[in-house]
Order: C-alpha cells, then sequence, then structure tokens
C-alpha cells in the first residue's frame, strides 16, 4: 500500500493492475537506496547483523481464492525478472511507484539492492501461473518507518504493486492484498502489518480498512504525507475469514 504501500478498481491516482499501488513512492537516479522514498535509510548492514525476522524461512507461498483460483508467491530474480518489472514500474498508472524514468538496467540494480538487504526483500506474485503482482516485505523499525511512529513486537512493512491491466478482473486488487497478508502473516513472527499510503489514496485507505486495517495517524515522510495504518492477525482474520496461525 506502498503500504509503499496500493492500486486497483477505481483507482487513478495509484499504479497497478487494477489501478492500486500500495508503497511509499521512489525516485529514479538514487544510488542503493539512500534517500530511495525522500529519506535516508538510517540503518547499515554490518557483519553479524540479524536477518528481518522469519525472512530465510518462506522461499514460497501459495493460497486459492474461492473465487479467483490460485495465487502464490516467489523470491524475485532481480536480473531475471527486471525486463517484467520495468515494463510494470514505468508504466502510467504507476507514477505513484516513482520509477518511471528507470531503464531495464536501473530496475535489476534497485532489486539487487533489496535482495541484499537484511530488513528488505522482494517477491513476484503470480496468479492461475501467470506474473501479476509484486510484493515487497520490509522491518519498520530498520527501514521506511524508523523514529515515524511507535514500533511494537512482530510489526512488518509491506508494499504491493499490480501489474497493469487493460481487463481488470473484478476484486483482483483485494485477493491479491489478501493474499499478500496471509503470506506475511504465516511467518509465527509477524504480529501486525504497517502501511503508509499517501493521504491523497482514499481508494486504498477503504481497501485496507476492507482488509483489517485501521488508521494508526497521519504522519510526514520527506516524500509524502502518510496515513500509517496497522492490521493484527486477529483484526485480517475478522474481516476476511482468512484464517492464519496464531
Amino acid at each position: 500500500m506502498t503500504e509503499r504501500t496500493e492500486r486497483s478498481e477505481g483507482r487513478e491516482s495509484m499504479p497497478g493492475r487494477h489501478g492500486m499501488t500500495e508503497r511509499t513512492e521512489r525516485s529514479e537516479g538514487r544510488e542503493s537506496m539512500p534517500g530511495r522514498h525522500g529519506m535516508t535509510e538510517r540503518t547499515e548492514r554490518s557483519e553479524g547483523r540479524e536477518s528481518m525476522p522469519g525472512r530465510h524461512g518462506m522461499s514460497s507461498f501459495t493460497r486459492v481464492d474461492g473465487r479467483l483460483g490460485a495465487f502464490a508467491l516467489r523470491p524475485l530474480d532481480a536480473d531475471a525478472d527486471a525486463a517484467l518489472l520495468h515494463r510494470w514500474v514505468t508504466h502510467p498508472k504507476a507514477a505513484f511507484w516513482l520509477m518511471r524514468d528507470a531503464d531495464v538496467a536501473g530496475v535489476a540494480q534497485e532489486y539487487r539492492r533489496i535482495a541484499a538487504h537484511p530488513h528488505h526483500d522482494a517477491y513476484l506474485g503470480s496468479w492461475r501461473g501467470r506474473p501479476a503482482f509484486l510484493a515487497e516485505r520490509y522491518d519498520p523499525t530498520r527501514v521506511e518507518l524508523v523514529g515515524l511512529y511507535g514500533p511494537e513486537p512482530g510489526d512488518v512493512g509491506m508494499h504491493f504493486l499490480c501489474a497493469p491491466t487493460d481487463t481488470p478482473a473484478h476484486g483482483f486488487t483485494r485477493a491479491v492484498l489478501i493474499t499478500v497478508l496471509a503470506w506475511l502473516f504465516a511467518d509465527p513472527a509477524a504480529r501486525r502489518v504497517v502501511v503508509e499510503p499517501d493521504v491523497r489514496n482514499t481508494a486504498v485507505h477503504a481497501l485496507n480498512a476492507a482488509v483489517g486495517f485501521t488508521v494508526a495517524g497521519r504522519i510526514r515522510k520527506p516524500e509524502k504525507d502518510a496515513l500509517l495504518s496497522v492490521c493484527t492477525r486477529d483484526q485480517f482474520r475478522a474481516a476476511t475469514g482468512e484464517e492464519v496461525s496464531a
């Protein structure tokens, strides 16, 4: 939701398969994440630094939606997937992803950086066996939201981007968001998902509320004013009926 967070049905302001993107905006021309979203990342990688909880324990994930069928996620291959992602992030509907001017090499470089980061990673999502969305997760105490909110144990940050399409399927973006949240909550260490969509993105605010998010407050980020929102596994279960382990 850039939640990097947003995009989908009826969304004009956000990128994505159905017009929505959930992610913090990023700008091209920055190297290796310093200031990627207008804020210098304040966590440095170092020898012996602990990786994000559960990062290496989830190589893939599958969820079957009762109406739309099979969704899956697998780790992104920055080089092999760069051309595909380039088409998505430079699409006019993906303006809020802030990579409209990126070339394929720049996209590959950005996702190689994420792959090497101990507190941020990216997954490619598929629908019925075809690439359809991008999901990122991050530790908000180390990336994006450092010093901007009151963290709780088990917080995990999330961004997602749906691929642009001329033939959107009704309910697709909601199904993607449910899949991404189910994936995050499949990690027993994850207790709460934190997102920070642009305050102007009313469509994604409604979508977030529909799957269990509540607004924690408005925050000022260097690149935008964001509506910090959170969703616990109990809130997610109550709003969607999805079974997630405690």
